[in-house]
């Protein structure tokens, strides 16, 4: 009874009332990126855009998105749920509501955000619900959180075009990805951030289905 109530509680989002109350003080982070050099938190080149991802474990994804090409910078982080300034310990227990998520700050000039998102569903199982791969709760939901209209109607769009890719593959999940406008985005501690470029033998927790989406 109890491990079924510890279950339940991990894949079952909280209300603000039940959710860990948090605190005033941010988490100290790290000031730059290791890989990229740049500044973790900004200030950003005029012009940037930004985009807040969410595809299970944050160490895998990550590495997969400071990758791709005209990508500024990246950051681990915390979004989606009520408690302030979480702990990762906090976040783990799912009574934070917050999902792992990506920062991705990007030159629209040299990627867009289709580019990102093509990416995105490619590279995760969207169809899983509060889980992705072993990894089960509602921190490992996917989720895709942007600035404006505009962003939401292209996140919109790629879910589509994804959700027929998966049909025509046979894979009949229906997409579970949350696509929201942007949330409190709270930065990971700072053993957290690219965390496989300190760490390469580390886990990476991303697991594909293989479909293509075709942008």
């Amino acid at each position: 009874m109890f491990l079924t109530e510890m279950f339940n509680r991990k894949i079952t989002m909280p209300d603000p009332q039940s959710a860990l109350p948090g605190r005033d003080d941010e988490a100290p982070t790290a000031a730059t990126h290791i890989v990229s050099s740049h500044s973790l938190k900004g200030p950003y080149p005029a012009g940037s855009r930004q985009v807040v991802l969410g595809m299970g474990c944050f160490r895998g994804a990550e590495r997969l998105l400071w990758k791709i090409p005209g990508v500024h910078v990246t950051a681990a982080g915390y979004s989606g749920g009520f408690t302030k300034n979480p702990t990762y310990q906090e976040m783990t227990t799912g009574l934070t509501g917050h999902a792992e998520v990506v920062l991705v700050v990007y030159d629209p000039a040299k990627v867009s955000l289709t580019g990102i998102l093509k990416v995105f569903f490619e590279e995760h199982d969207p169809t899983q619900g509060m889980r992705q791969g072993n990894n089960i709760g509602t921190v490992d939901r996917s989720v895709v959180y942007v600035e404006d209209d505009e962003q939401l109607a292209q996140a919109n769009a790629v879910r589509g075009v994804f959700q027929a890719a998966l049909k025509t593959a046979g894979h009949g999940g229906r997409i579970t990805t949350e696509i929201a406008r942007a949330k409190t985005f709270y930065f990971a501690d700072a053993d957290h951030q690219q965390y496989l470029a300190k760490n390469p033998h580390g886990s990476c927790g991303l697991r594909p289905t293989g479909i293509r989406c075709a942008i």
